[in-house]
């Protein structure tokens, strides 16, 4: 079967806050939504409720919802994504944000790659590059290291690591954390890196209660902020 004959995977951008809809989430986007009957999420109920709060006239019950995690085996990644194969377009859709980045969705990115798919990105907010943006950082040099370890000593290695690397290649060091552990984080960030070491905090982005600060870790110190159960960006720079 040629690509012609195949579904397309489109790879759908949704609201980093609550009430951000309509200030982060384009035209295109609703659009293709709203013709899609095909849906590889992180979590079904949320995906739904997010397709409900369009108001397109869709009755959900008739649109297909899959899971597609981390912890999803290869041979489901092929199976969820068999529609494709048939002829189906296909929607991808992160928890938050970019399907793709700190995403699962890749998994179906590369499924798509490896039977000659069209892969579409759709516009649409990313809080690690909206942090980076709006950190005064190194745009043009930088590394997303995801999760830091939980172990604590190992946290700590791989933060002075990190501030090695800002120091020694002028590089931005991006990372996050689960938010029930953002607070530890920040604690650790702050014991263990040097006072004029530089730090952006970008949490909540794009709704109500949205910070997005750059200081140094002497200054952190003087005022902590309260990061428990908040979406948060780390970003280091020397």
């Amino acid at each position: 079967m040629n690509q012609q004959n195949k579904g397309k995977l489109y790879l759908i951008p949704t609201p980093l806050a609550a009430d951000a809809l309509h200030k982060t989430i384009t035209e295109e986007s609703v659009k293709v939504i709203g013709r899609l009957d095909y849906f590889l999420v992180e979590n079904v109920r949320t995906a739904r409720r997010f397709v409900s709060s369009l108001k397109l006239g869709r009755k959900i019950e008739e649109l297909h919802f899959e899971m597609l995690d981390k912890n999803t085996p290869a041979h489901e990644v092929e199976a969820i994504c068999n529609p494709l194969v048939n002829g189906r377009d296909m929607g991808v859709m992160s928890e938050a944000g970019c399907p793709g980045i700190a995403d699962p969705g890749h998994l179906a990115v590369s499924f798509a790659h490896r039977h000659d798919i069209t892969v579409v990105p759709l516009s649409g907010p990313s809080s690690i590059f909206m942090a980076l943006m709006s950190s005064g950082f190194n745009g043009q040099s930088f590394v997303f290291h995801g999760y830091l370890p939980i172990d604590r000593q190992q946290r700590k290695n791989a933060l002075k690591s990190m501030e090695q690397e800002a120091v020694r290649k002028g590089q931005t060091q991006i990372f996050m954390e689960t938010p029930y552990r953002n607070d530890k984080l920040l604690a650790d960030i702050l014991k263990t890196c040097n006072p004029q070491t530089l730090l952006c905090v970008a949490s909540d982005i794009t709704g109500p209660d949205e910070i997005i600060r750059t200081m140094s870790i002497k200054n952190w110190q003087k005022s902590m902020p309260d990061l428990h159960k908040r979406p948060t960006i780390f970003l280091l720079y020397a």
